[in-house]
This record gives C-alpha cells, structure tokens and sequence, in this order.
C-alpha cells in the first residue's frame, strides 16, 4: 500500500426505506424485550413501537405535514426516543436542539431550522408540546401502525443536526431518510458481525453471520448505559443502533461516575461507548477498582481521539473487553471509521480502524488538496476527505459553505490523519487546530499524547496563543492529578520537549482544574484559548521562545 485512498473492505445492501422501518422491525424481532430501562421503568421493543406510532398520528391531528420541521429539545428521557421516531414516522423532519442551550441560541437555533412545533419542558417557546418527561401533552393513543405518508427516503429529510460549533457557529446538517438509515446499518452491521434485511412486512433487520467466539454479544442480548446526549450525532444514531441490534439501553439523567460504574455492575453491562472525557472520569475514580466490569465485552470510544496512553488504561482495567475507536462527525451522519470489531481482528490502539461499509477515504494534501489531485502516501499527514452514503445532502440554508465542504460527491472534513501500512487511520488533528510557530507547522495532537502518557497527567489539551514575534506558542492546558507534586509543569516540559523537534516544543505550560468540553465530549479549544488569553493568570511553566 503506497496511496492513502482507501475503499471499505466491506459492502453491504442498504435498503431504501425512511428511518420508522428499522424501529418497525426492531419491534416485530424483540417484541417485549426492554429496549430501554430509566430510574427502573422499563419501555419494551413493541411498546415504543406502538407509543411512537400513537404520538405520530396525534402530530398529524395537530397539522403537522411531511416536510414540516419539529424540534426536539429534551434531555435523556424515556419521551425523547418515542417523540423522535413519532416525528419521523408523522413525516416531519427532527431539528434536534440541546438542552443546554442558552434560551437565545435555542430560540436563534428553533428560528433557522424553521421548526413548526418544538417539544420540550420550556412550554414559554413558541408552538411548545410540553412533556413531564414521559408523556406528551399530546392526546395519544396507542396505535399499530404510523400515519399513511408518502417519503421518498433519498429526498426527505430526517435530521436536522446542528454541527457543535467548536471551530464556529453552529450549522445545520441536512440527513436524509436514506442517510440515517445507511449509516445505522453501516454501523450496526460492522459492530455485531451482520447484514441487514428487510422483514416480510416492510420492516429491516439483521442476520448475524459471524460465529460467537468473534463476536460473543449476540443480537438481542447487549445492555448498554446511555449517557450520551441523544441531541448529539453519536447519541441520536447510536439510540437507533442499539434498537436494530436488539440492545437494551440503561438511561441515566447525567453522567456521574459512581452512579455509571455501580449501574455497569448492577444490569451487567456489556458495551460501553462515550467519549475520551467520559473515560477519563471513570479511570479516576476509585469504584473502577471495586465494581464488577468483567461483563463488559467491549468500549468505543468517538466524539474526539483517545489517547494511546488512556486506551492502554481502559484494556488493563477491563482485560476481557477489546477497546474499539471510531471516527465520524455530523456531516456524516455519525460515523465513517470504526475498528474492526471480531475479536481475532488486527487493531491498533490509537487508530480509528477502518473505513465502515460502502465508504471511501483519501488523504490529500493539507489545506490545499482537492478531489482528483494524487493522495498523500501512506505514512504522511493528509486532510481526510470521505464519500458514502451517509453524508449530508448540505448545509441548512448556507450554500457558500456547502460548496467549500462538498466537492465532487466527496466530504472535506477538516481532520487531519495518517493511514498506517495495515489500512488502519489514525486521526492526528484538526486542520483549524494546527499552530504556526515561526512559520513551521505544528501540531498539537502529537504533543497532546506525550503528555498524557504521563501517569501525573489527567487530561491535556494544546493550544496556539498568540504572539507578536514567533506567530502562535504551543501552550499546554493540563489537568493533573492531586499528587502531582510542585514542578509537575516543568518536569512535564523537560520531558515532553526533549522528545520533539525545536519548533515543536512547549512554551507556556498552564495548570487548570478542567478543561472545557461540549455536552458530546469534545475540547472546546476555542473557549480554552480565550480563557488563558482572559484568565490573566501567570503560566505554571514558560520558556523564552526566541
């Protein structure tokens, strides 16, 4: 292998239907199996199937039409799973809002996504369908089967995703039907060793092919903890991909530690999935020492790299688990890489694995690459640009900014990546996040692991700040652990700095409590370096960068 284009080495039939197929046929398939468990109360397969159609015809009676946008602005609630599929099988696209957002951005978010309805605890919003978070305020009754809509599933849209706005504002993704489903088989088919089919009535489904000593978590056996904000790409899809493959989702009101570990132990969790800051959490807390993990068969990781050092952590605290990373984004639906999930499979810790089915990536040159010009060679830094059928159809209403990420059927994603001489990616950094020193590239991705390899270490981010003389300072943002010592800082520069070339080292050093993360996970690099730029504070450790 001498190119960096690299095809799937998997494809699959992908069935043309709107999203309410795989929740159809999930339900005929696990029928009263629990597809979700919150605070003890327990939603089978059939029930959701049966209170999303309910919800569904009662949107149609309010007037909601196909093509209508309602937006959804619920934390992990039992609702949020029945009010997104009763929007979808009404026909009307989902504007998926966090919870979190401030009422102005909420309001800015609802008025660009031209959302008819929201539903939501905030009944001051305008069109408001309030819930006290298991039932609407809606009159629903149970039904067996969706309103008669027509979609035509490469055209309607599903999502309306707004993209985290941790490199600018915040933009909404369109998914169509067809993309949504695509990417959750794409998925679901790679994770469990399956393909999809469709069902006699309409509905699609899974056949798992691959024999239980490569993948020991069968279809309809998985449990699941869901943190994960469903409003996030990662959460939304990987609600729905949980479903197809029959998993039954343990839903908790937020992420705290003891409260995820005791309930890993108490439902015998099988799969864990989050983000790097999740893992970093339940590494340092001490019931991760006492709980029982050892029904844990495997743990994903996305939203933003893990560290080599953080992986390795994870597999010695749960040996019988394989630690699998993926790599996606919203534009994308969810994801375009995972690792190879058969328990005999070569995988690379620090390595986003594979292409997932039906996808093609190539790695041109940074910055300045495009479609048709030769690839980067295998081993060398390229930007990634990637083709399937999960990619958005555009960006909502901004076509400038469609056309720079759009090209020629090809998704710029702005990530930076190294394919390895076995195939698999490794995601190294962000186009935006690189730094200029002195005119020399360098980029904090590579400074960010040496750091964390080191046991002090809690969690690190790298940062360029501005400066009149050499252009940007690599800047280090560290959270150490309490017994870390005086001179951690500078220990840690000596160290990192001995490693790297003379550009490339570290020039402030500053130690903080947290970093700041979105609700999915990510560093808000952006919101890290305004704060050291405000925060007046002196650095822990600082170099002379002439």
């Amino acid at each position: 292998m001498t190119s960096s284009a690299v095809r799937s080495p998997k494809t699959i039939d992908l069935p043309v239907v709107p999203v309410g197929a795989l929740l159809d046929g999930a339900a005929r398939r696990f029928g009263d199996r629990p597809a979700l468990i919150h605070h003890d109360e327990a939603v089978t397969y059939r029930e959701l199937w049966a209170e999303a159609c309910g919800v569904a015809h009662a949107l149609v009676a309010r007037g909601i039409r196909p093509g209508d946008v309602v937006g959804l602005h619920l934390p992990n609630v039992l609702v949020w799973p029945i009010a997104y599929h009763g929007i979808l099988l009404a026909g009307a696209t989902v504007a998926l809002a966090s919870p979190a957002l401030p009422a102005e951005l909420l309001r800015a978010q609802l008025e660009d996504s031209g959302a008819v309805a929201v539903v939501t605890r905030d009944t001051t919003l305008r069109n408001a369908i309030g819930t006290d978070g298991r039932r609407l305020d809606l009159p629903v009754q149970l039904a067996d089967a969706p309103p008669d809509v027509e979609l035509d599933p490469t055209v309607a849209l599903a999502h309306l995703a707004y993209t985290g706005g941790t490199t600018g504002r915040s933009k909404g993704v369109e998914l169509t039907h067809a993309a949504v489903v695509a990417n959750v088989l794409q998925y679901a088919a790679s994770s469990a060793g399956a393909v999809p089919v469709p069902d006699v009535h309409g509905g699609v489904t899974l056949e798992q092919h691959s024999p239980p000593e490569e993948h020991p978590v069968r279809l309809g056996e998985a449990v699941s903890i869901a943190v994960a904000p469903w409003f996030h790409a990662m959460g939304t899809n990987g609600l729905t991909i949980g479903l197809v493959t029959g998993s039954t989702a343990v839903v908790q009101d937020r992420f705290d530690p003891a409260a995820y570990l005791a309930d890993v132990e108490r439902h015998g969790a099988t799969t864990l999935s989050g983000a790097p800051a999740m893992y970093h959490a339940l590494l340092a807390h001490p019931d991760a020492r006492t709980r029982d993990l050892t029904s844990v068969r495997s743990v994903t990781s996305g939203a933003s790299p893990m560290a080599v050092a953080q992986a390795e952590r994870i597999a010695a605290l749960m040996p019988e688990a394989i630690v699998l990373e993926g790599y996606g984004l919203t534009e994308a639906t969810m994801a375009l890489c995972t690792s190879p999930s058969e328990r005999s499979a070569h995988r690379r810790i620090g390595t986003v694995g594979l292409p997932i089915a039906n996808t093609e990536l190539q790695l041109l040159p940074v910055e300045s690459g495009r479609p048709g010009d030769e690839p980067v060679a295998v081993g060398e830094r390229g930007e990634v640009w990637a083709r399937g059928p999960q990619v958005m159809a555009r960006y909502h209403d901004r076509p400038e900014e469609t056309a720079s990420t759009l090209v020629d059927g090809w998704l710029r994603t702005g990530d930076i990546g190294i394919l390895g001489d076995d195939g698999l990616l490794a995601i190294v950094d962000r186009a935006k996040d690189m730094l200029l020193y002195k005119g020399y590239n360098v980029f904090p991705r590579d400074l960010e692991e040496r750091l964390a390899r080191h046991p002090g270490v809690r969690s690190v981010a790298v940062v360029g700040l501005p400066d009149e003389a050499v252009g940007e300072l690599p800047t280090a943002a560290v959270v150490l652990a309490p017994d870390a010592g005086d001179g951690a800082a500078a220990a840690l520069a000596a160290a990192v700095n001995g490693e790297v070339r003379p550009y490339e080292r570290l020039r402030r050093i500053f130690t903080v409590d947290a970093l700041p993360v979105s609700a999915a996970g990510k560093v808000l690099k952006r919101d890290l370096r305004e704060a050291l730029l405000a925060g007046g504070d002196e650095p822990s450790w600082s170099d002379d960068p002439s």
